[in-house]
């Protein structure tokens, strides 16, 4: 295999417009390549010398190329190198992404901080990215600084670079044929983009300014007068008192020894984090203001204009929205430049009025929302469109999860719930019969409302807290005691799920407590190496808690989703409980359908936890496929009820 990584500089900033734009941009070129046949001496070339015959007749004979992020390097190969020197075209088959390696080894995808993940070195090396700025990005009078001893030093971490990823690479479970088929399969979907509307993100950006007084005005009203900009140093101290003891945890830093608080955006990311696994820790209307803060620096706004920025200029296609197993624990992708997993589902009623007013420059409030910012975040969907003549094709499957999680169980009283599904039966119904004991077809519209937040919210070991959580997403608020009535009836109803639970920690604790032997609960697998928790999931796919130890209250792991502060001597840990291994286990049999259904259709532009979007000149087909192909369980999965919803529209949405 053939090792490799580019440095190169461009006019075009990388940041702001994406890897296709700057690849694609004319004053892109290559600063040197450093490179490595198996584990032979790293070797650089430069652009004034001849191009190593022996990397072309490697690439025509179809080996294996790996490289971190190894997207970029595709691109770079194909839209600079090749064309430039004459160099046949790699095929994108042929890569291999160590980064994607590291994450689905849950560990973080960064090439700096896996290393520091891994325990190598907990202090930052900064040094690269100060190289970058003094070669690889143009100086105020738009010309490049070429300095021949930062130029010696850039080379030398290049090859830096190369070596530590394949010491990486070569450390962690290699991808299997199938995950690497996959990560192919996300590439080609990143390689074809999405359409996007751009006149009405340039029309989006007009609003800025009022939307952020609003993001400020909804922080008062949530704080009730506390606060009244996120920017105070009064929000520290707010979200400080109101959250439990593991965020405070998150929250803390150290300077000259002394521990202090921090509300950082790191430590936002974290909370966020912990406030959807564990609303006891970070309630609702903390979260809210945390989001709030965040929303300030990336509002809808930002958003528009960040969709406005990746769009290729050509053809306002954005493309490289999703990073492969990007998800913790999970393996599901997020997204990265346009964010689509962030997109709220609320969408606008008329998006095709609304987009016409706010092009026009109109008002938009109060007659297409009550604030400007409802407004802005309702048009995010619809601001992705197919091509003329084409449709959208959406389909997402009904209750995934819900499907999912009892089907796990693997046992009788999980069937019984499958039955529901597989007989088309109302489940929310079906929970507030066994809630209020009433008749099936005697349940009223606010007890089915009441059965579906119980559905929602109890699946994963969910308390009051978790009640309360997603009853506010739904419109429903009880008082604590009638909230804990809702939880145990449905707990009740469900006993498969209260075995389940239980059976996962009884399994994950008495795989740590005997290294390298199984312990199966339902259809999943852990193992303890001694270092890593693993499980296996029925497809045989296997994810892990990183570095995991068996403590006093519990286990606990790396946790590569937080982010460490610039002074720490650990990765931050999180806790593993009942409630959050089946919460992980579940989406990550949801993701396996989800990879298994993408191998399946052609034209995906899109990808959402549970929803696929095809762009297509035949709709009908298309529609008929997608049932085919999202409602037959693989081989794996047999017995597990799929379904699904379908839409046909010209603009995205829900």
């Amino acid at each position: 295999m053939l090792w490799l990584d580019f440095e190169t500089r461009s006019r075009c900033d990388l940041i702001s417009h994406g890897g296709y734009n700057y690849a694609k941009d004319i004053s892109t070129s290559v600063l040197c390549l450093s490179y490595a046949f198996n584990d032979e001496d790293v070797q650089t070339w430069l652009p004034h010398q001849p191009f190593p015959q022996r990397i072309v007749e490697f690439i025509n004979q179809g080996g294996q190329i790996r490289a971190h992020n190894a997207a970029f390097e595709r691109l770079i190969f194909w839209y600079v190198l090749c064309p430039d020197y004459n160099i046949p075209e790699p095929k994108l088959e042929q890569f291999y992404c160590t980064a994607t390696q590291a994450r689905a080894n849950c560990a973080p995808g960064s090439l700096e901080d896996v290393g520091r993940f891994s325990g190598a070195s907990m202090r930052k090396d900064h040094r690269g990215s100060q190289l970058i700025r003094l070669l690889s990005i143009p100086k105020s009078d738009g010309t490049f600084n070429d300095d021949p001893t930062l130029m010696a030093e850039m080379v030398a971490y290049c090859e830096q670079d190369v070596r530590a990823m394949r010491a990486i690479s070569q450390a962690m479970r290699q991808l299997s044929d199938e995950e690497l088929a996959d990560y192919h399969v996300n590439e080609r979907i990143n390689d074809r983009g999405v359409l996007v509307d751009t006149e009405l993100c340039t029309a989006a950006i007009g609003y800025a300014s009022v939307e952020l007084e609003e993001i400020e005005k909804i922080v008062s009203e949530v704080t009730k007068g506390e606060i009244t900009s996120v920017r105070s140093t009064k929000m520290r101290e707010w979200v400080l008192a109101r959250v439990g003891n593991e965020a405070k945890k998150l929250m803390e830093t150290y300077k000259d020894d002394v521990k202090k608080y921090s509300i950082d955006k790191s430590v936002r990311a974290n909370l966020l984090v912990l406030a959807q696994e564990n609303p006891d820790q970070v309630p609702p209307d903390v979260a809210d203001v945390i989001q709030c803060a965040d929303d300030l620096w990336a509002s809808s706004v930002a958003k528009f204009k960040r969709l406005k920025e990746l769009a290729d200029v050509e053809d306002q296609r954005v493309r490289g929205a999703f990073v492969f197993a990007g998800g913790a624990a999970t393996g599901r992708a997020s997204s990265y430049g346009a964010q689509v997993h962030n997109f709220t589902r609320k969408c606008a009623k008329e998006p095709d009025a609304v987009r016409q007013a706010m092009v026009r420059s109109h008002a938009i409030v109060p007659v297409y929302g009550r604030r400007v910012t409802d407004v802005l975040k309702g048009m995010l969907r619809p601001a992705i469109v197919p091509m003329h003549g084409k449709s959208l094709v959406v389909a997402d499957w009904s209750a995934i999860e819900a499907r999912v999680n009892p089907w796990l169980s693997n046992c009788p009283s999980g069937v019984q719930k499958l039955d529901l599904f597989r007989t088309g039966a109302d489940v929310y119904k079906h929970n507030a019969s066994a809630t209020f004991r009433v008749a099936v077809d005697q349940v009223t519209d606010s007890q089915r409302q009441l059965g579906k937040v119980q559905e929602l919210a109890c699946g994963f070991a969910g308390g009051v807290g978790a009640f309360a959580a997603m009853g506010k997403v739904y419109g429903v608020s009880l008082p604590e005691p009638l909230a804990k009535q809702m939880v145990n009836a449905w707990r009740m109803a469900n006993p498969w799920a209260v075995d389940l639970w239980q059976g996962l920690e009884n399994a994950y604790t008495r795989a740590m407590r005997n290294v390298g032997r199984e312990f199966s609960v339902g259809r999943v697998t852990y193992l303890f190496d001694g270092q890593h928790l693993w499980y296996a999931l029925p497809s045989g796919r296997v994810l892990c808690y990183p570095f995991a130890r068996l403590e006093p209250d519990g286990v606990t792991y790396a946790k590569s989703a937080w982010k460490p502060a610039a002074d720490a001597t650990e990765w931050p840990r999180g806790r593993l409980w009942r409630g959050l291994a089946c919460e992980n286990i579940t989406q990550a049999v949801a993701n396996d359908l989800l990879r298994h259904s993408l191998r399946g259709l052609d034209d995906v532009v899109l990808h959402v936890h549970d929803e696929i979007v095809v762009e297509t000149s035949e709709p009908e087909a298309v529609v008929q496929k997608m049932r085919e192909v999202m409602c037959t369980p693989p081989a794996w999965a047999q017995g597990l009820p799929l379904n699904i919803e379908v839409n046909t529209m010209q603009r995205y949405g829900k």
